[in-house]
């Protein structure tokens, strides 16, 4: 079930919520939890049962680890759940990746025949999920926070639906005392603006990103051998925009979902383009995915405790190749990865120096032009044809009949597009962003809200209805 769907905003969240609302506070998570499993079930009815297994395998085995003190036998219970959640995920994302490679190896290099394997399909939110699961046994191991005891609890930490399908990823010492207990914040004032953000969150994936995603599709459908570099050009400046609306809004969305709930969820997205650096980018471009890959990963080769610069900067781009492969099981997601480890440890070598003295504006600019070239790569399915789009980028050819393309319309929603990506660059806005996503709210300023969010969600429905157009891109992550 998409959140920015019919059935979701005027069934399934209404009926929820009405509910959630009027009921005894102990029946809350109970409600929530079997909210969820039909949230999921509605999209993957197949798959809701590897969830409710493997989370029933590891409540148990994270029980055990937490009872003893042996410290071998807690090691033995951490790598069982580790391999057996990465071991799922390996499955049933990269085991076809895999075949196809070893089938390409032996039909080019040995002329063998091709190995035959089923086609799997990839559980709804598997990438995020996993991940969400590993951080409850590693904290648990670490004595960051103790276990759930209730094994509906951790159910509902893994499975709360808001943040199931695509995040944000929230650590488990971050959620676990909300889950027990969360009376402080259900309040009427967090369910406004828990509203608010929801619709705000709406409005950038449905009036913003699927606006991008049409330009975007019908560039990039076309034979790249035939594009002009303006095409290539608006081509991949509005994917740059429609990914950054569609995740940013998503994750709005759930965070609007949760506060309503009474649920804090941390933040992951920063105005991303106004960044000054890759590595400026990476803190604020899916923040919970880069603080997962910090503490889980990145930290435990060595973190910047590293005293062999060459080996830091391995374990950096290391760190960022995973991430590209965690993104998709293809050579173009690895490529993605490695082409931003690449500028992050040239950031560390010179380029935070050299952006220094450009200054802000340039600094900015060229960052931008670094990430929107990287899209490319995330992109195009194949890592031949996106070197093939990369050169018709480059070539700096202009045809006429390309200029007049696409209507009036669609250079609207792009400038609207560029001008909420920026629209933190400078202090106003930054400010006045500020206030609306955290300031406290009078009542003239609730109304105000209000009545925006209201006019919102109305050209949002309009605009499902009218279009049919609701693609979302990290479905397939």
């Amino acid at each position: 079930m998409v959140f920015s769907s019919i059935v979701f905003l005027y069934y399934f969240l209404p009926i929820f919520l009405v509910a959630y609302f009027l009921i005894d506070r102990k029946y809350k998570n109970g409600l929530i939890l079997v909210a969820s499993i039909f949230f999921y079930s509605w999209g993957a009815p197949r798959f809701i049962f590897v969830i409710l297994g493997t989370t029933l395998l590891d409540f148990y085995l994270v029980r055990l680890m937490s009872r003893s003190e042996i410290r071998l036998h807690r090691r033995l219970m951490l790598t069982l759940s580790v391999m057996v959640n990465l071991g799922l995920l390996v499955y049933f994302k990269y085991s076809n990746f895999f075949v196809e490679n070893v089938n390409v190896f032996l039909t080019h290099i040995f002329h063998a025949k091709a190995l035959t394997w089923t086609k799997l399909v990839l559980p709804l939110g598997i990438s995020f999920y996993t991940f969400e699961t590993i951080t409850y046994v590693v904290d648990v191991y670490r004595k960051v926070h103790k276990p759930l005891h209730n094994f509906w609890d951790y159910q509902l930490y893994i499975i709360l639906f808001p943040k199931l399908i695509a995040g944000p990823i929230i650590r488990y010492h971050e959620l676990a005392d909300q889950i027990t207990d969360r009376s402080q914040y259900e309040t009427v004032d967090n369910r406004l603006t828990g509203f608010y953000r929801f619709i705000l969150g709406l409005s950038k994936k449905v009036l913003i990103a699927n606006q991008m995603g049409i330009i975007a599709d019908a560039i990039f459908g076309m034979n790249y051998h035939n594009l002009d570099s303006y095409m290539a050009w608006i081509g991949i400046l509005a994917y740059t925009f429609q990914i950054y609306f569609d995740f940013s809004g998503y994750s709005d969305i759930a965070i609007g979902l949760g506060k309503m709930l009474g649920f804090r969820f941390p933040e992951n997205f920063n105005n991303p383009y106004i960044s000054q650096s890759i590595t400026e980018f990476w803190r604020r471009w899916h923040i919970t995915l880069g603080n997962w890959m910090k503490n889980y990963l990145y930290i435990p080769l060595g973190g910047n405790r590293v005293n062999n610069k060459l080996r830091l900067y391995f374990n950096l781009w290391l760190v960022f190749l995973v991430s590209g492969l965690w993104h998709g099981a293809s050579w173009n997601f690895v490529l993605w990865g490695a082409y931003n480890g690449f500028f992050l440890v040239l950031d560390r070598l010179f380029l935070l120096k050299v952006y220094e003295k450009l200054g802000k504006f340039l600094s900015t600019l060229i960052t931008f032009f670094i990430v929107m070239t990287g899209w490319v790569f995330f992109r195009v399915d194949k890592v031949h044809d996106s070197f093939v789009y990369l050169k018709r980028m480059f070539t700096f050819h202009f045809s006429e009949s390309h200029l007049s393309s696409f209507d009036s319309q669609a250079y609207t929603f792009l400038f609207i597009a560029v001008f909420f990506a920026f629209f933190a660059f400078f202090k106003r806005g930054q400010k006045l962003q500020d206030a609306i996503y955290f300031g406290e709210y009078s009542n003239v300023k609730h109304t105000l809200i209000a009545i925006v969010s209201v006019l919102l969600l109305v050209l949002s429905t309009a605009s499902i209805t009218a279009t049919g157009f609701n693609p979302f891109i990290y479905f397939r992550f």
